[in-house]
């Protein structure tokens, strides 16, 4: 795979928590395949790319409701949770989130960063001139400009579609005795007739009409 786009969206304020976080990016893969809400922090040894990731839960030993793993009290019932129940890694930091997304090796990891940071830098100066404007969002606008998909369309051209459906109105159910028990038949299937049963030749017309 190659990477062909890198958006970025940098953060308009960083203070308080969100200090070393610099800004969001996005990464596109061969022109097909987009990976959203990486993101750019400012580590004690540089500019580092974060994977998307999503918070880790457990669930209440009291009530089995699921909580984040930093609650000290269950959500739904109020149970005090242990505060150290958290798994942690080699360095004693507990692990608090999980990547959604993430490579599996050095060198891919490495060639995310160096383009992702590349972008970085050069967003940082693009945002110095007049009219700057950023492409990160611009996702959502192509989103919202699609049509809404619709679960009944077919992939049949109109003009080999046909003449639309024209249905009747529904009838209601009707019962008729099967083996001494009464039998529920759906409105979509038409009363038999006793004579079909007695092997006796059928007048369709009178049955059905003279429309056939």
């Amino acid at each position: 795979m190659e990477i062909t786009e890198v958006r970025i969206k940098l953060m308009e304020d960083n203070s308080g928590s969100n200090e070393r976080l610099q800004a969001f990016c996005s990464i596109t893969f061969d022109d097909m395949f987009v990976i959203r809400d990486l993101k750019i922090i400012e580590g004690a040894k540089g500019f580092f790319v974060a994977m998307p990731s999503r918070k880790l839960t457990d669930r209440c030993h009291h009530c089995g409701t699921k909580n984040h793993l930093r609650s000290r009290f269950c959500n739904q019932c109020g149970a005090r949770l242990d505060e150290n129940r958290a798994l942690r890694d080699a360095d004693g930091r507990a692990k608090l989130h999980a990547d959604i997304a993430h490579p599996i090796n050095s060198g891919c990891r490495e060639k995310i960063q160096a383009a992702v940071l590349a972008n970085y830098a050069e967003e940082l100066e693009r945002s110095k001139m007049p009219g700057y404007v950023c492409r990160y969002d611009d996702f959502d606008d192509d989103f919202d400009a699609m049509p809404a998909a619709n679960p009944y369309e077919t992939s049949v051209p109109a003009a080999q579609a046909g003449p639309p459906l024209r249905r009747g109105p529904l009838r209601s159910h009707t019962q008729h005795a099967r083996g001494g028990q009464s039998v529920l038949r759906g409105p979509h299937v038409a009363p038999r007739s006793d004579a079909r049963h007695q092997g006796a030749p059928v007048d369709r017309e009178a049955e059905f009409g003279s429309g056939l």
